[in-house]
């Protein structure tokens, strides 16, 4: 089973009932239209992951694997709604534990989908050695991110810094992509693509046209691609 138009009807529901008593009334649904879809998906994806980025891992499991959790962490924000409106997947590298690592992700919403790869808010240690490395290898850099496979349908995308971060040159060739604070990339996606028979095939096209960057990163933080 995969997506269907009634899973972003479940999805515009929810963001209008974000209250714990409609879930729990509609939990049902939710496995169905939601969860089990969004396994499905992940599972199918294991085989392609496997032929173009082997250390990327597809977990199907229903808790701490690649399905990102529906409940919202409400400890440090304002909107203390409960609940995610969107359904987000993240196939992580092997020696990752968290959002912050190296990953491939699909963000499937009601107001908009993406694909997304890299690093995001990665922590200190990991942005020094990819800052380092870009001060480094600026022609390699700028070779995976010029890439023109790469650039048809990728854009970088995150925060940056208004000045050079301390210890690089504010003249350095790459200065714009070294006040870079996430290195990821976006590429658009549809919802009729989400609910297309062909949105595996579609998943792996994109992951494997952002291989440039994704390698570039990984072998910046001494990870296998």
């Amino acid at each position: 089973m995969m997506f269907t138009r009634d899973t972003f009807k479940f999805l515009s529901k929810l963001e209008l009932n974000n209250n714990r008593a409609w879930f729990e009334e509609n939990k049902s649904d939710y496995e169905t239209l939601v969860r089990e879809p969004a396994l499905d998906f992940i599972e199918a994806m294991a085989q392609p992951l496997k032929k173009f980025a082997p250390h990327f891992r597809a977990d199907a499991r229903k808790m701490g694997g690649s399905l990102m959790r529906v409940y919202r962490d409400t400890r440090f924000s304002n909107d203390k709604t409960p609940y995610k409106t969107n359904i987000g997947i993240q196939f992580r590298h092997q020696l990752g534990k968290d959002v912050h690592a190296p990953g491939l992700y699909v963000h499937i919403a009601g107001d908009g989908c993406f694909f997304a790869a890299g690093c995001w808010h990665p922590e200190a240690d990991a942005l020094w050695k990819i800052r380092n490395t870009i001060a480094k290898n600026p022609g390699q850099w700028f070779k995976a991110r010029d890439d023109k496979k790469f650039n048809v349908y990728w854009q970088l995308d995150g925060d940056t810094l208004s000045r050079p971060p301390r210890g690089f040159a504010a003249d350095h060739v790459a200065v714009d992509d070294l006040k870079r604070k996430d290195f990821i990339a976006l590429a658009s996606l549809s919802k009729t693509e989400v609910i297309s028979p062909d949105f595996i095939k579609l998943t792996t096209q994109r992951f494997t046209e952002a291989a440039p960057l994704m390698k570039f990163l990984c072998k910046a933080l001494e990870v296998q691609y």
